[in-house]
């Protein structure tokens, strides 16, 4: 790893996600994005922090290095790889260190003990791992967001369900173990988006990530423009899904299996909504005060 900068910032929180397998709809890499486009600002910018060296981890035959020009017509290569950038957050008590890249193609273990390593120089004690699947749910319907621990003693203190997933794993799940070993609390959260959306990138899938991330840490976030990009995408998605029968046959059916199972959930729903908004509108008064 290349380290440029052990930044000071406020019990930094960890939020990392990775491109491929864990990364449906671009959404949990696209909050990422949005987070360091967004919560930057003029005075504290995203500074890049550390970048790990791409040739330990990474099969270039997989995840291809890429050549663009500039104005001048110079060459650059730009090699598939992690890049870690420290963020400072105005509207919560807590700053955030971001990794960001392509999930690793071998070394896992040793990559994880990298990020960590890492992380717990800059006293990280909160790792949060982003993550978004394909699924059966409309797209019409709210992008459900699970949150869940990574061992029942970390759920429990927080309030959230333990993981119970078996099976096929990506990168996420062995940084989370990492972090048990090193008794850093650590939390994955999960947004399920239309399987027949898959080939594009979905708004409402990042923004659903991003009412997760702030019902869990009760801050207000930037919304940016991910709003108008999600009733776009949806707007556009249904007239894709209203083009085809089949498809809408199919659609109606996720619609209504949802809705019926969604009458129970309606309360809890709109409490969130209801904090959600009262947040933002805090931090609207805090910042026209500033």
């Amino acid at each position: 790893m290349e380290i440029y900068a052990i930044p000071e910032l406020r019990d930094p929180i960890l939020i990392y996600a990775f491109s491929g397998w864990s990364d449906a709809g671009e959404a949990s890499t696209g909050l990422l994005n949005h987070l360091l486009t967004n919560l930057a600002t003029i005075e504290a910018p995203a500074i890049l922090i550390a970048q790990i060296d791409s040739d330990e981890y990474y099969d270039f035959q997989v995840n291809r290095p890429a050549i663009s020009l500039d104005s001048n017509s110079v060459r650059s290569i730009k090699w598939p790889g992690v890049e870690i950038f420290a963020l400072r957050n105005p509207r919560g008590a807590r700053d955030f260190i971001v990794v960001r890249g392509i999930e690793p193609s071998m070394k896992w273990q040793a990559f994880a003990d990298e990020i960590l390593d890492f992380a717990e120089d800059c006293e990280v004690t909160l790792a949060i791992s982003i993550g978004s699947m394909l699924a059966d749910v409309a797209h019409s319907r709210p992008i459900p967001v699970s949150a869940t621990g990574s061992h029942p003693t970390i759920a429990k203190a927080m309030g959230i369900e333990v993981s119970r997933y078996e099976g096929p794993t990506g990168i996420m799940a062995i940084i989370q173990d990492a972090c048990i070993k090193r008794e850093i609390d650590s939390i994955a959260l999960w947004a399920a988006l239309p399987h027949y959306a898959h080939a594009s990138f979905s708004p409402k899938a990042t923004l659903a990530l991003l009412n997760g991330l702030e019902d869990f840490l009760e801050i207000s976030l930037p919304l940016g423009v991910l709003l108008k990009e999600s009733e776009e995408w949806e707007m556009a998605l249904t007239k894709a899904v209203n083009e085809d029968s089949d498809l809408k046959e199919y659609v109606e059916g996720l619609e209504n299996s949802h809705d019926a199972n969604d009458e129970d959930q309606t309360g809890d729903a709109i409490a969130r909504e209801v904090e959600r908004f009262l947040r933002r509108e805090s931090s609207k008064e805090r910042d026209s005060e500033g």
